[in-house]
């Protein structure tokens, strides 16, 4: 397996890394964080500008054909800022459902106003009692003449307070956690009956619970096959959870970097604390952890796109399981080594340790891959001849 990027790719690493080094430094963070939707709206204009808005979607859309690993390398260097901009909520994931699923219709009417910046999407799926199981679906989807009306509770969609269409998973046919009868509903956030109320996660990006009451929607707004959409949803998911890992390393370097910078600034008992041996094996365990998730991050990102759905959740489950192990070290050692600094608000290092903790929560907590990973057999299965 090559982990060599291409030329374009490290290209697109070079001019990422340089658009946040310059534009996203903590302090801008917080300016952006106080704008009225949470997030700079003068960055996602920048996002369009470089073509980041347009990378994973094809030519004849106004994209630029890009897979898992240009999400990655986007993904990680947005993590070493913790970006603010909903980038994850509209390309990865309500932006994967289109790619797998959407007719050509409704990828020539959406995605280009998506890559010029004008749209912005959110996929509305978890439930308040589904956890971890993409296939427990409450909202009910029932036919109704030409369309289709839809009832129902979601929560914890990402940036769906400020999404202009949201994508939305419903029940219209089985039971309330049967894999079959799941369909898939493009609702725009202005349709009547279609409610939602935003809050702040605690890493400071924004989300919403939404409640929908007889709001209708067209069959033409009906994506993919209306009772077979839980392949789409799964294969989505497992990108997500590829590029959300990068996302954790991105900021898992930055964590060590700022915790470096400390040890060997920071004095105690007359010295810089970076010469005290057991401080140094300690920053030693951190690089461990941070080069380990970087390498199973790279694997999982080369197999986010493989259309043998088992093989893709082994590599997906196992690098999720590093990464909440991960988070776990990196971020206990980066707080206790920077002491009581580290709990405050004004210093960044806590900021990021709350990140990674919500990464290791969305779409399933280490513990829960590790039993995924197990029901599948392992990472390595058994060669026969």
């Amino acid at each position: 397996m090559n982990f060599d990027l291409s030329e374009e790719q490290r290209l697109l690493k070079d001019s990422v890394e340089r658009l946040v080094l310059d534009s996203y430094s903590f302090e801008n963070r917080r300016l952006y964080q106080g704008e009225e939707r949470g997030y700079s709206e003068a960055m996602w204009t920048r996002y369009a500008e470089l073509g980041l808005l347009g990378l994973s979607f094809g030519e004849e859309y106004g994209g630029f054909g890009g897979g898992a690993i240009e999400t990655m390398i986007v993904m990680e260097a947005f993590g070493t800022a913790l970006i603010l901009e909903p980038y994850f909520a509209t390309m990865v994931l309500a932006g994967g459902i289109l790619r797998h699923a959407a007719s050509e219709a409704q990828k020539a009417e959406i995605i280009p106003a998506v890559v010029e910046g004008r749209t912005k999407l959110s996929f509305a799926h978890a439930e308040p009692r589904s956890r971890y199981d993409l296939f427990a679906v409450e909202t009910q989807a029932k036919k109704d003449g030409e369309g289709w009306v839809l009832n129902g509770a979601k929560g914890l969609v990402l940036h769906g307070d400020t999404a202009e269409k949201i994508v939305v998973s419903a029940r219209t046919a089985g039971g309330p956690r049967e894999k079959d009868g799941i369909g898939l509903f493009l609702v725009d956030t202005d349709a009547p009956g279609l409610t939602r109320r935003g809050y702040p996660t605690q890493d400071g990006l924004r989300a919403a619970e939404m409640a929908l009451e007889n709001v209708r929607v067209n069959t033409v707004n009906v994506i993919g096959d209306p009772a077979g959409a839980f392949p789409v949803i799964s294969r989505v998911a497992d990108e997500a959870v590829a590029a959300l890992c990068a996302d954790a390393v991105g900021s898992f370097a930055r964590m060590q970097a700022i915790t470096l910078d400390y040890l060997k600034t920071r004095e105690q008992f007359g010295k810089k604390i970076g010469t005290f041996q057991v401080l140094q094996h300690r920053a030693a365990d951190m690089f461990v952890e941070l080069e380990q998730s970087r390498s199973m991050v790279m694997y999982a990102a080369m197999k986010a796109g493989e259309s043998d759905a088992t093989e893709r959740a082994r590599a997906i489950s196992a690098a999720k399981v590093q990464i909440g192990r991960s988070a776990k070290v990196i971020g206990h050692q980066s707080i206790q080594l920077h002491g009581g600094i580290g709990m405050t608000m004004e210093h960044s290092i806590g900021h990021y340790f709350k990140h990674v903790t919500v990464i290791d929560r969305l779409f399933g907590d280490a513990d829960h891959h590790l039993k995924r990973l197990a029901a599948l057999g392992g990472l390595e299965t058994e060669q026969t001849n």
